[in-house]
């Protein structure tokens, strides 16, 4: 599944294959009520109408016609129009969005890191946030350390990156302005071939990465068009391209931005 490189992933995507199984019905219950609480807090029109696209795309995904959408996604490359409509009925969804192996990242941004990934047998990767771009990115680094501040989404996700061994997951308290959380990038220690930004206190966390990435890695940040990250990304001596598009698990356009070092 994916499009990964087949000299180096060959025993993961072995281990992928064996892990695949049906969903738990209570844990992907649990996922989805957690999320459709959440957006309850909110009392937007945005908020309303994605709660309702979330619990559509659910049970559309557990009906036959759904299972087999699901079924050919899986089965075909990441690039691929399969792949990312699949994706569409895996909204907030961490069970599905594991078994069609995409991240929650722009489409083109998530294609332009798994290429760059699988040009460096040896990657290693530092995030900040996890879920499934954890077992994503665990299917194509050599290892990958996640920043997590929920231990006990942390643990659920230890079982489903148990099978490629190549993962830390540091769960640390998230402070206004960071704290522990942001500064666990210096915990992990050395430097980085990528760095993702997809957690709370963005900002805090970018600031506190750029030293730990190596002269030729990436830094990939999600949702970068909000106005309240913009002043760091400007400010940072790094080069940005915006992606702007399609996104997976999103029935939105979005934006992802990667960042490197300036020549």
């Amino acid at each position: 599944m994916g499009t990964l490189c087949p000299a180096r992933h060959t025993g993961r995507r072995l281990a992928h294959s064996a892990h695949r199984r049906r969903r738990p019905a209570a844990g992907e219950q649990q996922i989805l009520s957690v999320y459709l609480e959440n957006r309850r807090e909110g009392d937007s029109a945005f908020d309303r109408a994605k709660s309702a696209y979330v619990s559509a795309a659910y049970r559309y995904g557990d009906r036959e016609r759904g299972k087999r959408l699901l079924e050919k996604g899986a089965a075909a490359p990441l690039a691929s129009a399969a792949r990312f409509f699949a994706s569409q009925l895996a909204i907030c969804d961490l069970p599905r969005m594991i078994e069609l192996d995409v991240p929650w990242w722009n489409r083109k941004a998530a294609l332009a890191v798994d290429r760059f990934l699988s040009a460096r047998s040896e990657a290693r990767v530092f995030e900040f946030g996890s879920g499934s771009s954890t077992v994503w990115l665990a299917r194509r680094a050599a290892h990958v350390y996640s920043a997590e501040p929920h231990a006990d989404w942390a643990e659920a996700l230890e079982r489903e990156l148990a099978p490629y061994g190549n993962t830390d997951l540091l769960v640390r308290r998230l402070e206004r302005g960071g704290g522990p959380f942001a500064l666990s990038i210096a915990e992990a220690g050395g430097q980085f071939d990528l760095i993702v930004i997809d957690g709370r206190e963005r900002a805090a966390c970018f600031t506190q990465a750029i030293p730990f990435l190596k002269p030729d890695g990436l830094v990939l940040f999600d949702d970068s068009f909000r106005r309240r990250y913009r002043p760091a990304i400007e400010a940072a001596p790094l080069v940005e391209t915006r992606y702007f598009g399609p996104a997976f698990a999103k029935p939105y356009p979005d934006h992802t931005s990667i960042l490197r070092r300036k020549a």
